[in-house]
């Protein structure tokens, strides 16, 4: 009975459409913005450094440089109603769960080896 109650649940706020993210990916994130009565739609771009939680909690950091050299991070739930699509533009070949160590990387050195497809 409860069983089918939250599974209920799941079905009505899983999101479908996402892609198959995985950490390393060069994504572009479309967001829905919401100001006063309008609402657009603004793009993120960034490599996914981190993957979180499982289910309906589940999360993706996504981090980019922004002018200046200043890193930007946004932590985005795959079932947000806020996220519209995300486009994978490139994957990466990487070898951690979790890419922390680009945020003190600067340049030619945070570039991430391509993967061949």
């Amino acid at each position: 009975m409860i069983a089918k109650a939250i599974q209920k649940i799941k079905d009505e706020n899983e999101q479908k459409g996402l892609p198959d993210i995985h950490v390393g990916d060069t994504v572009k994130v479309h967001v829905k913005i919401k100001e006063g009565e309008k609402e657009r739609i603004q793009i993120f771009n960034g490599t996914v450094i981190a993957k979180k939680g499982g289910g309906l909690s589940s999360t993706f950091t996504v981090r980019r440089v922004a002018a200046h050299g200043v890193g930007v991070e946004r932590v985005f739930p795959y079932t947000s109603p806020a996220v519209s699509k995300v486009e994978i533009v490139t994957r990466a070949k990487v070898r951690r769960a979790k890419l922390y160590y680009l945020r003190g990387l600067s340049g030619k050195k945070s570039r991430l080896k391509q993967e061949r497809r």
